[in-house]
């Protein structure tokens, strides 16, 4: 089966849609936070050459990889289009990042600079060797060089979807592919200079910086930028700004949909949920508050691959259709296969996991299982990995595991995922010890080892893991809760 929607995309540079927005509507507003207020799009257009100027005066030309690492904020989208506009490529790091994750990312990467907000987080990298600029150490003043002279080729973002074990792999995309993902978006949900959206998602994330930020930037519209997700704040800011979409993961919808002003979500136009999928019964309870939720299916490699309708149904447990521009099959087994302007060409330096990643006539296999209904909506029945997705957040259980192991009473550990209809799966932790291990003591244990997000909701001890005849873990055994005996006294 061979499914497409919509026409082809024109391959294109992501600032050649800025710039018709900043020069044909300068004091149109773009980003606000609430330090700085309202930063107008020809505000924009300047802020960025300006801190673009400044990495250039640092010694970036173009293709060299930038870290950044903060808080969401105006200042932080700025050099983000600062980078992309001098032709510099993202490397985007979760300020939870513990010292190991940092030197795993940077050690993969290889950045020539970093930017931060937090001078703990500095330190730690420059004892990596890394040149660091931060709000208390900004980088010095310097005429902006030529900005913007960028092909759709041109690399933009490199994303790691592994953790500090093994060999990371970086998913490097281009301005084309980030253009495409953009452009599907703005044509599938009618984006327009009019919208207006509360942004309270990460931007180290593909979900925050990709889809929203890139696409409210693509589309002309205007975002409000939170430091983090807080339901009241994000009521608050829908209702004080009129915004018209709202995008979050469904550990956000489940708070939201727990919170006694929910219905202020009623005035939006758009609301959609991503990164995991959205729990049937969640679905039912938003709308049954007068809350359409619109889910979509997207990938770090790929950017956004399908969606439900804007207008007809939004089934409940399916991911729509095929956006524009985008092919998708499924082989044999049910494994989705996708190919199109939006996908990645590949991992950085990494031959290994290319040749895994993709069949021999070019689809990428993204390792999710789907099924179809009759009508062509597609759901997402499972993975054939074995990654995690806790709270929208990817979690590699063999990173937790190490970790783990590392205390000095567990001899063994499994990680897998439980499925909760708030945090869509629970970072879950069979444990073989010495002794009985408290939630609470595993996780102090993980602390300066790993991101909070990565640590152990649930914990069991087992006598052993279940394993074959080969002793290769059965982790299926676990998610079904089938585990061998009961925990030793």
């Amino acid at each position: 089966m061979t499914s497409r929607a919509g026409p082809g995309l024109e391959p294109s540079a992501l600032p050649a849609a800025w710039s018709e927005h900043w020069r044909g509507a300068p004091e149109r507003p773009a980003l606000f936070d609430a330090a700085h207020g309202w930063l107008a799009w020809g505000a924009l257009e300047r802020d960025s050459a300006r801190a673009a100027g400044r990495l250039a005066g640092a010694g970036l030309a173009a293709g060299d990889r930038v870290l950044i690492s903060a808080a969401s904020s105006v200042a932080l989208a700025v050099a983000h289009v600062a980078c992309l506009r001098l032709g510099l490529v993202l490397v985007p790091a979760n300020p939870a990042y513990a010292a190991p994750e940092l030197a795993a990312l940077v050690a993969a990467a290889r950045p020539r600079l970093a930017l931060v907000d937090d001078e703990a987080r500095a330190a730690a990298l420059r004892a990596l060797g890394l040149f660091v600029a931060t709000p208390a150490l900004p980088l010095p003043e310097r005429p902006a060089p030529r900005l913007d002279a960028l092909g759709p080729e041109a690399p933009a973002l490199l994303a790691y979807t592994s953790g500090t074990t093994g060999r990371p792999k970086g998913a490097l995309l281009s301005h084309g592919n980030l253009y495409a993902s953009a452009e599907a978006l703005r044509r599938a949900w009618r984006w327009t200079p009019a919208d207006r959206l509360v942004h309270a998602l990460p931007l180290f994330h593909v979900h925050g910086l990709g889809v929203a930020l890139l696409g409210t930037l693509h589309a002309g519209a205007s975002a409000v930028l939170l430091p983090r997700f807080e339901p009241g704040a994000v009521l608050d800011a829908v209702a004080r700004h009129a915004a018209t979409l709202f995008f979050g993961v469904p550990t956000m919808w489940h708070r939201l949909a727990e919170h006694p002003r929910v219905e202020v979500l009623r005035a939006l136009r758009l609301a959609v949920s991503g990164s995991a999928p959205l729990a049937e019964e969640l679905h039912a309870r938003l709308a049954r508050a007068g809350i359409r939720v619109l889910e979509r299916y997207g990938m770090t490699e790929t950017g956004m691959l399908a969606s439900n309708p804007l207008d007809g149904e939004r089934r409940p447990g399916a991911v729509g259709f095929p956006l524009p521009g985008v092919e998708l099959r499924l082989a044999a087994g049910g494994g989705i296969e996708v190919r199109g302007p939006n996908v990645f060409a590949g991992y950085l330096e990494r031959p290994d996991a290319n040749a895994a990643a993709f069949t021999a006539d070019g689809w990428f296999q993204t390792g999710d299982l789907g099924a179809l209904d009759p009508d062509g909506y597609l759901r997402i029945v499972g993975r054939a990995k074995e990654l995690v997705i806790s709270g929208g957040q990817n979690v590699h259980p063999r990173e937790v595991e190490e970790a783990l192991c590392a205390h000095p009473d567990v001899t063994e550990a499994a990680v897998v995922g439980t499925p909760s209809a708030e945090w869509g799966e629970l970072v879950t932790a069979y444990l073989v010890s010495r002794r009985e291990l408290t939630l609470d003591e595993v996780r102090r244990h993980l602390a300066d080892r790993l991101a909070p997000y990565k640590h152990p909701r649930q914990l069991h001890r087992v006598p052993e893991l279940p394993r074959n005849a080969l002793g290769k873990l059965q982790r299926h055994r676990l998610r079904a809760g089938r585990v061998l005996g009961e925990p030793p006294e």
